[in-house]
């Protein structure tokens, strides 16, 4: 594992909150007409987020619809080590009905509908990796999330656009990095692309 890390991280030199960048983020042309098809594939959360989850349970499951299981036992695939979350125990939401299990027939997540009717922030009870997509958590790096991107219908690389994948996910980066990881990401951003389009990239 160390050694594949070193591979894909070798030419990334900036860190921020103890993730590489991947300056790939400030380059790549995105846009997305988002219709929850991302959560069509269900997601990893972490062992703790997988714990709080079923620790709300009775907060959110009378919300779901009959596209839903009510199971808590068809909720989650098993546990598998992954050094790339905080416990380092990942665990998959189940696929049902042809999407995440905690998704309904009309695209809206039962976790963040909760967040809502509590009063709290929208992305207090959704996993991480739920709110950074199309960015994501690779071996230690800040990076585009390429193989789920690459499936998806309504959400895609698109160099018509002038719109980066930085930009697209500015609320993101800030819920994630907070405002000061922000700001040291633009600044990077700044710096990486004179570079960049001076011919000189790294």
């Amino acid at each position: 594992m160390e050694v594949e890390e070193k591979i894909f991280t070798k030419d990334f030199t900036k860190k921020i909150n103890g993730l590489f960048i991947d300056p790939k983020i400030f380059t790549f042309k995105f846009s997305c007409k988002c219709t929850g098809e991302c959560c069509h594939y269900g997601v990893y959360t972490d062992l703790k987020e997988h714990d709080m989850i079923l620790n709300k349970k009775e907060s959110f499951i009378d919300s779901f619809d009959d596209s839903q299981s009510r199971d808590v036992n068809k909720w989650f695939e098993p546990p598998e080590e992954d050094e790339d979350f905080e416990s380092g125990v990942a665990v998959g939401t189940e696929v049902i009905n042809g999407k995440c299990t905690f998704l309904d027939k009309n695209g809206l997540c039962a976790l963040q509908k909760m967040a809502d009717s509590e009063g709290v922030h929208k992305w207090e009870y959704k996993p991480l990796y739920c709110i950074l997509f199309p960015l994501t958590i690779y071996e230690g790096a800040l990076t585009i999330d390429d193989e789920h991107i690459e499936r998806l219908k309504t959400c895609n690389e698109d160099n018509d656009v002038k719109t980066s994948i930085f930009d697209w996910c500015k609320e993101e980066l800030i819920y994630f990095l907070g405002k000061d990881g922000h700001k040291e990401l633009e600044n990077y951003k700044e710096e990486y692309l004179r570079t960049f389009y001076s011919g000189d990239k790294q």
